[in-house]
């Protein structure tokens, strides 16, 4: 099996097991308590029906009311700094859920601008995470070099160490920025840059939603909004050291298995008729040689061999312009021109007896017995 497939199945599994892991521990740390916040609420919306003799309908009406109003705290949600918000939590991928469009031509204009936009978005965030790595490895290697040391080049891990860095002081400045404006504790705000960094957005915590701050604070929107986009800058020149060497783990995986594929062609065999061709190194391509019967000669050509000498004085020769696979010419111990037309003597391939009658073409040439091609040789023998 494949090493890119069998990393696919274990990261399915490793990532099945991880969600089940977090399953089982967040049953453990919240489901009690939202059993409590539940019995809670209850109690606190029977006293309200009970105090104030509400209806169950009506109850439902108030909830409706004050749920659908919590949006409008924050001020007009549309006019261009809360579109821009909005836009923004779009294009990012954040999605709090503080607003959304109510109209169809608005929802309509969400799909269409989502679709063009997240593209987009994640193309500039890719580039602009290179850029930081690229800085942060001019500015590894300007400090390397200061302390004089051997190897100045930036390396993986210091270029991980460098941005996990800057991703931790992002998240610690914003923190402290939004627990001034927003009131939170700072453990609340790092936990809500953390969750909008990431692009999780769950939308429990969301700024700007408060004192009419979209329309009264201009400076605070811009830093939000800043904070964002610069945010994930840096968490994108992360996830391009971590989650893409994956990616090139992969590749390069590919690009070796096509190699072998394209090394395992080379020794691929071609059959056409009596005639075997191998893509070879010229080492072995002395063994594709054709061997008539016609003048004596007793050296072959390429190989220091010695072919068998008949009573007559024939032997054979090799005849370069066409190929019969032969192997370290062994043609001469299995058929030895001594017994072509049932003449020849005594030979050291026939030991000492007469040569046999062997079929011939027309051309006068031996006709072969059998081919067997050793694929991990390159070459074939008769």
């Amino acid at each position: 099996m494949k090493k890119q497939n069998v990393r696919t199945i274990s990261l399915i599994v490793c990532t099945f097991t991880y969600l089940l892991i977090g399953a089982a521990v967040f049953d453990a740390l919240e489901s009690e308590t939202e059993k409590k916040r539940w019995k809670a609420l209850s109690a606190i919306e029977n006293v309200l029906i009970t105090r104030y003799n509400i209806s169950a309908e009506d109850f439902k009406v108030i909830e409706t009311v004050i749920m659908k109003s919590e949006p409008h705290k924050a001020g007009q949600q549309w006019k261009f700094s809360g579109a821009f918000y909005y836009a923004t939590t779009v294009l990012t991928t954040i999605g709090y859920g503080h607003s959304t469009p109510s109209t169809v031509s608005g929802k309509i204009f969400t799909m269409c601008y989502a679709a063009i936009g997240i593209p987009l978005g994640l193309v500039m965030f890719q580039s602009i995470g290179e850029r930081v790595n690229r800085l942060s490895s001019v500015i590894v290697h300007a400090v390397k070099t200061s302390f004089n040391c051997k190897k100045a080049i930036a390396s993986e891990v210091d270029l991980i160490l460098v941005v996990t860095t800057l991703s931790s002081l992002t998240i610690a400045g914003g923190a402290a920025a939004f627990s001034k404006f927003e009131g939170w504790s700072y453990f609340d705000s790092v936990y809500y840059c953390f969750i909008t960094l990431t692009t999780i957005g769950f939308g429990d915590m969301v700024a700007l939603q408060k004192d009419n701050a979209l329309n009264k604070k201009p400076e605070y929107v811009a830093f939000a909004l800043i904070f964002i986009l610069f945010g994930l800058a840096v968490v994108a020149a992360s996830l391009n050291l971590l989650v893409l060497r994956f990616v090139t783990m992969n590749t390069e995986d590919e690009k070796r298995d096509e190699a072998q594929a394209i090394q395992a062609l080379q020794i691929a065999v071609k059959l056409d008729g009596d005639i075997i061709t191998g893509n070879t190194d010229s080492v072995d391509e002395r063994c594709y040689e054709r061997i008539s019967v016609i003048n004596p000669m007793t050296v072959c050509h390429n190989c220091p061999t010695k072919f068998d000498m008949t009573e007559a004085g024939n032997g054979c020769y090799i005849d370069t312009s066409y190929r019969y696979p032969l192997m370290d010419c062994e043609m001469t111990q299995l058929r030895s021109p001594a017994g072509i037309g049932g003449g020849g003597g005594p030979t050291p391939a026939n030991n000492g007896q007469r040569g046999q009658d062997f079929e011939t073409d027309d051309d006068g040439l031996i006709r072969p017995l059998r081919y067997d091609f050793h694929p991990n040789r390159g070459r074939a023998s008769v």
